[in-house]
This record gives structure tokens, sequence and C-alpha cells, in this order.
């Protein structure tokens, strides 16, 4: 057993024989940090508008402070997991959550919120490296290489929490205001605080620590933003921005390719083809399914005139038939045909926003909510089997981290887009306008996936095309 994962026991008590269920009680909990945030708050937009008498394109920061600290720090996490085990980090991300709940819930103006997001993204940035890390741990110290039924486990309650965070945020806007969508997140924290102390590994951190890179993250975080800002009110006499964010992209990657201790490790992408379409489809999957996610949820409300819990339940269909669909197919660990009928989904789904209209009737809401969910349910587990088959074991935390990376750039591209499209308000025209270019990525994600060969043998073999001097299955694969 290797230093990071080894367990701190009480004198002569064995190990378990399979994986240790406890772990799964805060590898849950700390996995729900995003989703029940990100849930929550699609409801939460239009009454936080009125509040502070901010349109669209101001609210829509709130989506985005997030998903650029998530992006900025999942993959300095993901590497600083590696290297000091996931008790650590865990247990200060969890902490974190806490502190900005309370901001949020004591927030005077928009602005503050969108710091407590921020805040968020940077806490929630640990729950997954984590629980990939611990995931390997496992497999290494029982022999036991699939962790399908875990990543099952720990998508359907990401799933469940994604159908109960619209529900639950309308019924604390209209029982005791928006505010109490931030102060949630005081208990969840203390939770994950207790769960994590007393049931995740104590580990031995590496010889070598990780280098802060500070340079680096700034460079990747302004390129972000730069992109987003640019996106977000594009304008041909703002040409110079997206030029700083290619500039900017251009010196961050020279960087972190030729530094020992990078902020992002590009490295694990290194002669892994496979693991890059993995990113790319990630990309894609997340700018749709977040679109849906807050497009849908405004548009309820200021397009359709719903209320806030109204909205809320008519979220629940597309979250409840991703469930499903991720219960039947979970413990499958092959993944190019969930791929190929997920994207064959998400194109039927893009094109049904098009029906939509402010006299549609709740039949129709609800059946295209519906329609949205399958997507959902195949795309994200099958991407986290392919990663997890694909990456390189010792480098498994940063490429986990770097998965969710992809993950929130597709977040950041669809608050870019809802800024955009909606402009001053979420009306049906609105909704069209977004639809188009939504079909355009659910096309291009089907091409990538139906392309895409190597994803054939992922859950087939046990020793999959891993990059040069990789150990998986217990050999050296060259």
């Amino acid at each position: 057993m290797n230093r990071l994962t080894r367990r701190r026991r009480r004198p002569g008590a064995p190990p378990p024989e399979g994986f240790d269920r406890r772990l799964l009680a805060p590898m849950i909990l700390g996995s729900v940090l995003n989703p029940i945030n990100s849930s929550m708050l699609a409801v939460a937009l239009i009454p936080i508008g009125r509040a502070f008498d901010a349109p669209p394109s101001q609210t829509a920061w709130l989506v985005a402070g997030l998903y650029l600290a998530t992006a900025v720090g999942q993959p300095v996490v993901g590497r600083l997991v590696d290297t000091f085990g996931p008790r650590r980090l865990y247990l200060a991300g969890t902490t974190l959550v806490g502190l900005a709940g309370l901001l949020g819930t004591l927030a005077p103006h928009l602005w503050v919120l969108v710091v407590s997001r921020a805040l968020l993204g940077f806490g929630t940035s640990a729950a997954y490296p984590a629980s990939m890390s611990l995931l390997r741990s496992e497999a290494d110290r029982t022999g036991r290489q699939s962790p399908s039924g875990v990543l099952a486990t720990l998508s359907i309650c990401n799933q469940t929490i994604s159908v109960a965070g619209p529900a639950l945020g309308g019924l604390l806007i209209s029982a005791a205001g928006w505010h109490w969508i931030f102060a949630i997140n005081i208990p969840l924290s203390l939770a994950c605080l207790v769960l994590g102390a007393l049931w995740l590994p104590r580990t031995v951190p590496q010889a070598r620590t990780a280098g802060t890179d500070v340079v680096g993250m700034l460079l990747f975080a302004g390129s972000l933003t730069a992109f987003v800002l640019f996106l977000m009110h594009p304008a041909a006499g703002r040409w110079y921005v997206p030029v700083l964010g290619l500039v900017g992209g251009a010196a961050f990657v020279r960087r972190e390719l030729g530094d020992r201790e990078p902020f992002l490790d590009l490295r694990v992408l290194g002669g892994n083809t496979p693991l890059l379409a993995t990113y790319a489809r990630q990309l894609l999957t997340y700018t749709a399914s977040y679109a849906y996610l807050y497009g849908l949820s405004q548009w309820f409300q200021d397009g359709r005139g719903l209320s806030a819990p109204q909205a809320g339940l008519l979220v629940l269909p597309m979250s409840v038939t991703a469930i499903c669909v991720t219960a039947l197919t979970g413990r499958r660990r092959q993944v190019r045909g969930k791929l190929v009928v997920g994207a064959v989904a998400q194109c039927l789904g893009c094109g049904a926003l098009l029906l939509l209209r402010d006299e549609s009737p709740l039949w129709l809401l609800v059946l295209v909510s519906a329609l949205l969910g399958p997507p959902q349910g195949l795309n994200g587990l099958a991407n986290q089997n392919a990663l997890y088959a694909q990456a390189d074991p010792a480098r498994l935390g940063a490429s986990a981290g770097l998965l969710r990376t992809f993950m929130y750039l597709g977040a950041l591209l669809a608050s870019a887009a809802s800024a955009l499209f909606f402009g001053e308000g979420a009306t049906s025209a609105g909704l069209h306008r977004l639809a188009w270019p939504l079909l355009g990525v659910a096309t291009v994600f089907l091409l990538v996936c139906a392309g895409d060969r190597s994803l054939a043998r992922v859950g087939r073999e046990e020793t999959v095309n891993k990059p040069s001097g990789s150990v998986w299955g217990g050999r050296q694969v060259r």
C-alpha cells in the first residue's frame, strides 16, 4: 500500500475486503454541493434580478462567477489531492463552502453575491478529485479495477439533487426569500466536515509538494474572463478583448508546458488522444446541459409567466428521466452506445425548444423538460467512465480535476449564451435564438461520439491504451 493510501486503523482491525462503504457518505454529500447550488440558483435568478433591479445579462454573473472559480480551482485542487491526499483538501473545501453560504446570506447587493458564488466554486472543487482519488486507492487495495457501480451511485445522487434543487429552491424562495438558497450551505458544510473527519482516510503526503504557480493561475483566469466578457457582450468595437484572451491563453500554455510544477498539468494530455476526445465531449455535453437548466428555468418565469416554485416543479421531469436512464444503464461499463444515443436525444431536445411559445400548454412544457433528461443521464456518466479507463492512474486526481474544468467551461459558455440571447429578458424569441446554436453543439457532439473508435474498447478490455509507462490492472503498459 503506497503512502497516499495508508490508513490509520485500530490495532488488529482488518481492512474491509470490498469497497469501504463508509466512504460513500462523505463522497456523496461532498459531490452534491455543486449541483445543489447550481440547480437552486436556476429558479432564483429572476427573483434575485428583481430584488436588485438587475437584468439577466447581470445576474448571469452569478452563474459565470461560480464556474470561473471552479474552472480554476478544479485542476489545482486535483494536483493537491494527488500530492497531499483527499482528506485535507476535502475538509478545507467544505469549510469554504460554509463561509461562502454565510456571505451570500448576508449579501447587501448583487456583486457581493457574485463573490459568494466564486467562493462556492473554489470550495466545491475538492469533492470530485478527492472522490476519484479514493476510488483509485480502493481499487488498488481490493484489486477490483472497475468502479462502475460507485460512479453510477455518485451520478444518481447528483441527479437526484438536481431533481430536488429547483423544487427546493422554489419552496425556499416562496417561504423565506432567495437568501435561503445560500444559507442552506451552512448545515451542508457542517455535515461534510463531520463525515469527512470521521471516515476519510488519513494519508502521508508525498515527499515533494505541489508548486503554487500563481502566474499560471492568473493567466488561466484572465484568459477565461476575457472570453466570457466578450461572449456576454459581443461587439466589433470590443475586438481587443478576445485578442487579449488568445494572447493570455498562448502564454499560459507555454508556461505550463515548461513548468515543473504547473497549475494545470497539461502533460496529462500528452500522447493520449482518447482522453483529449473525452475532454472535448465533456465541454460539449455541459454547454448544452447548463443552457437547458438556466435557460428554461428563466423562460418559465419571465417568458411563460410562472412562479419560482412552479418553474422548479417543471424542471423535475428533466432530472427524473435523467435518473431513470442512469439507473438503467449506469452499471454497464461500455460507453460508446450510451454516448451515441445521448447525442441523438440531445439533438431532439434542442429542436424541441423551438416548439415553445408564451401560450404553450403545460403538458408540452412537461414533455420538453422530460425529453432533455436522457442525454444528461447518459453523457456525463459515460465521460466519467471513459476518463477512468483512459487516464494515467498516477495522475488520476489531476485528470479528474481537468474533466471537471471542461465541464465548467461548458457551463461558462452556457451562461454567456443566456446573457447574450436573453439580453434584457428571457423571452420566447430569445429562447429560440438560444436553441439554434445549441442544436449545432449537439450535432458536433454526435459527430465526435460516432467518429471516436477508441470508445469501443472502454469497458471491454481490462487493459486500455494508456500513456506509455503507466500502470493499469497491475501491469506495465507500454
